[in-house]
């Protein structure tokens, strides 16, 4: 009886030991008897949205409003709601307001949420904090996951179409900030109208917004003026830009939402969020207790070679022949086939090598890249 009561004394103690390991390293404690997992998050029934900008802004916000409408219908959780919050301390007040109702997931889905996303999940460790957009090069804790889609690709798609009817071989580009996702889409735009016309040049203009309405009318009539016959922009919200075009009567192509009802004779295409499947399948993994150590608890990116793509191309307008369709859904294929729009050479428009001939730039790099390429000016 004694060696009998000694055994289950020594696998009780490795089983203390055990469970100590785990909440040491910062990971959710599991049963080490059942294997069962004991996530904090499994089950949750709750699930909040935080956005920069308003629900109906033809853009980055309202495809993230749209699909949370979507993850209520399909999952059966109740969503929580938050839009115009800043980019500050705000948006931690909002998060911790939607954990005291009962959200045990929160995707924070601005750019700029990432360093509070980052340091409410260290605080917060039996809530799952989600980042749009962000890239972190520390450590994940067991809680915390980004995610985005590879934007370059569709785009440089839009850069076709542009490159297809300009008569100035003069585009326009308004963006937000200089960072990696703006310069690599500015890049990919760029490279993809040369494809068409290899006399095309693209314009910039930054607003240092994300949206700011005046600042994007007074950029685009900036970019007419200098010739620019079709427009497109990184912003948040795109109906002024699409607006102005519409107004000068010159083309334009999208970005963050199928917004063609603005503009049915100047849209040619662009690219359009769907967020609902990605939402749905971490909800899921996260309800199913399995998110820590999974793909999304760490920097997910969606591409077209691997089929999991949030950003996708919109629909053609009739301004897009039938010729150009065919060519721009063929370098598609190429790209879900594993192509990129970054093959060299590739130079910078200060003449610096960027992608040597005969190279393909791997994502890593181009999230690095800094510099806008040979025949964008700005």
């Amino acid at each position: 009886m004694k060696r009998k009561l000694n055994h289950w004394s020594r696998r009780l103690r490795l089983t203390s030991l055990a469970v100590l390991a785990v909440a040491l390293s910062g990971l959710p404690i599991a049963s080490v008897a059942s294997g069962a997992t004991t996530e904090p998050w499994a089950k949750a029934t709750t699930v909040g949205f935080i956005t920069v900008g308003a629900n109906t802004d033809e853009g980055y916000n309202e495809a993230v409003y749209s699909a949370s409408l979507k993850v209520a219908s399909d999952l059966h959780v109740k969503v929580l709601r938050a839009a115009n919050v800043p980019e500050t301390q705000q948006v931690t007040t909002v998060m911790q307001q939607m954990v005291d109702d009962g959200a045990k997931i929160i995707f924070a889905t601005s750019y700029g949420y990432q360093s509070y996303a980052y340091a409410f999940a260290k605080s917060h460790p039996k809530i799952l904090v989600l980042h749009q957009g962000g890239t972190y090069t520390s450590k994940f804790p067991a809680n915390l996951g980004t995610y985005f889609g590879e934007a370059y690709d569709p785009v440089s798609l839009g850069g076709m179409a542009a490159g297809s009817v300009t008569k100035t071989n003069k585009l326009g580009f308004v963006y937000a900030f200089p960072i990696p996702q703006t310069v690599d889409n500015v890049d990919a735009f760029e490279l993809g109208a040369q494809k068409i016309d290899p006399k095309a040049v693209t314009y910039t203009v930054a607003t240092s917004e994300w949206c700011d309405p005046l600042k994007q009318k007074s950029a685009a009539t900036a970019l007419i003026s200098e010739g620019a016959d079709v427009l497109t922009q990184h912003q948040d919200c795109q109906s002024t830009v699409i607006e102005a075009a519409k107004a000068a009567k010159v083309y334009v192509v999208g970005y963050h939402y199928d917004a063609q009802s603005l503009d049915p004779s100047g849209w040619l295409t662009g690219s359009e969020w769907n967020w609902a499947p990605l939402y749905e399948s971490i909800i899921k993994t996260a309800q199913a207790g399995k998110f820590t150590g999974s793909k999304y608890n760490a920097n997910f990116i969606g591409t077209f070679a691997s089929g999991d793509n949030p950003l996708q191309l919109a629909p053609f307008g009739h301004a897009v022949t039938s010729a150009v369709k065919t060519k721009i859904l063929a370098a598609e294929a190429k790209l879900k086939a594993g192509g990129s729009i970054f093959t060299g050479p590739i130079y910078c428009n200060n003449g610096k090598l960027l992608v040597p001939a005969g190279k393909v730039a791997t994502p890593a790099a181009i999230n690095q890249f800094t510099c806008f390429v040979k025949g964008v000016v700005g």
